[in-house]
């Protein structure tokens, strides 16, 4: 017979054992998932990764993946590329779903970090050019007025705990709110203020979603191009600081991985 299932809430041996064999298993493959090729390219160059172009996705898609090795580790940049009508970045939630399912599908990797850039809130002590280490993400957009669908829609997860990485390396800390539009209405407001935010982007929650359905670890790093309750338009604050926020994202990421070479998950 069988053994009872364990408690709802609670893993059973089995799984508390697989779950620890890997935490202590040391980290060989990183899938970073960015949205914009601009954002991935000067860490393309940093780890001298060579593009797919006999690529492991669904013949048609855009989907752009760069690959190497640096450091011991496998290294992936996956973007969602280019839209095939328009010629620009598939940027948001619908496109950093499917790279993410994607790449955990073909790729396997041992952690996942989405990296790109953001609008911060200087009330909250951002700056442009300050990289933060999302600690929760949720999403500010998706709102559903019902009984329990309201906290589905919201999405709240925690990223995984990297405490070593955090002291190592001094990064700021904040929470991440996700939605798909690059301004900001009064109610994405009101609900990017209830989930605490510091940082806004339009891709976190839904690279977590993906992450957590499969159980991959996830890690955010969000560069702050915006200041979102600033004086400048959001679009035109964007634009300008694009490029030299980008260069502080490729430190950061470097260091990040750098960091990461030679440990296990339990050991960030």
């Amino acid at each position: 017979m069988a053994p009872p299932p364990p408690p709802h809430g609670e893993k059973s041996a089995e799984v508390k054992e697989e779950s620890a064999a890997v935490d202590n298993r040391p980290i060989s493959t990183i899938v970073f998932i960015i949205a914009m090729q601009t954002e991935a390219l000067p860490l393309v160059n940093k780890f001298q990764l060579t593009e797919d172009l006999d690529s492991l996705f669904p013949k048609g898609v855009p989907w752009v993946r760069f690959y190497g090795n640096y450091k011991g580790l496998a290294i992936n940049i996956v973007c969602p590329g280019k839209d095939p009508a328009l010629g620009v970045d598939g940027v948001g939630t619908v496109s950093a779903s499917l790279v993410t399912y994607a790449s955990i599908q073909a790729l396997k990797p041992d952690l996942i970090i989405n990296a790109g850039t953001a609008g911060a809130f200087g009330a909250k002590g951002a700056s442009i050019g300050d990289v933060f280490l999302a600690s929760e993400v949720a999403f500010h957009d998706r709102r559903i007025p019902i009984p329990v669908f309201d906290i589905y829609g919201v999405g709240s997860r925690k990223a995984f705990a990297t405490p070593n990485l955090l002291k190592e390396l001094n990064l700021k800390v904040g929470k991440l709110s996700t939605g798909d539009s690059l301004d900001m209405s009064p109610m994405d407001e009101a609900s990017i203020v209830a989930n605490d935010a510091t940082v806004k982007d339009m891709e976190g929650a839904a690279v977590a979603y993906v992450a957590d359905l499969l159980k991959v670890p996830v890690i955010f790093l969000k560069a702050v191009t915006d200041v979102v309750d600033g004086d400048k338009p959001t679009a035109e604050e964007f634009l300008q600081n694009l490029a030299a926020v980008t260069a502080a994202l490729d430190q950061t990421a470097t260091q990040v991985v750098d960091c990461i070479s030679g440990k296990c998950l339990s050991e960030l």
